[in-house]
């Protein structure tokens, strides 16, 4: 099961430090950087800060065009970025999207690496963001093969609750909260 890590929105002390961190010895094999409201310039100092070797793993939220000038991995497509943008299309990035519906995961899975289902559990980092989905749906969905390798379970998602994801077939598991104590 593969483990991702999303920081913070705010920047958080040696955070540079704790994302090398989890990628060299948290066993997290991508971390995304989500700051929607950092300026390039901010996002640009964080990304000074962490060794190149890692750059490769992580994957960009806003602020594209850092994609090229670090080596980024990959990058997330939201509400504010909903495409990729043309002059990274021949750019061997990884392209990941957020869904909040089973519906919304046929539509997106086939044209992204990978996409995030969420809130699968209620959410540690958003108060009064509650679960979506029941355990049947998703023993449904998982049965159906909407819920494969390429969907990453989101929202309230600790360690603990590992096992049940993989029985459920997700292909992985992301991780806000749990991961910053937010």
């Amino acid at each position: 099961m593969r483990l991702i890590a999303i920081t913070s929105p705010d920047f958080l002390p040696d955070e540079a430090l704790r994302i090398a961190a989890l990628l060299k010895e948290g066993g997290f094999w991508r971390v995304h950087i989500r700051k929607p409201a950092a300026t390039a310039d901010a996002l640009r100092r964080l990304l000074n800060d962490i060794p190149s070797a890692c750059l490769p793993r992580l994957v960009l939220h806003d602020h594209y065009e850092l994609c090229k000038e670090f080596d980024i991995g990959g990058i997330h497509l939201n509400r504010r970025h909903p495409t990729v943008p043309l002059s990274l299309t021949k750019e061997k990035l990884t392209v990941s999207c957020s869904c909040h519906s089973l519906e919304e995961i046929k539509k997106k899975k086939e044209a992204t690496d990978y996409v995030f289902l969420s809130p699968i559990f209620d959410s540690i980092s958003k108060a009064g963001y509650h679960s979506r989905f029941s355990p049947e749906e998703l023993r449904q969905a998982a049965a159906a093969g909407i819920i494969d390798r390429k969907v990453i379970a989101l929202g309230g998602v600790t360690p603990q609750r590992l096992p049940l994801l993989q029985d459920l077939h997700f292909g992985g598991a992301a991780m806000l909260g749990a991961v910053w104590g937010r």
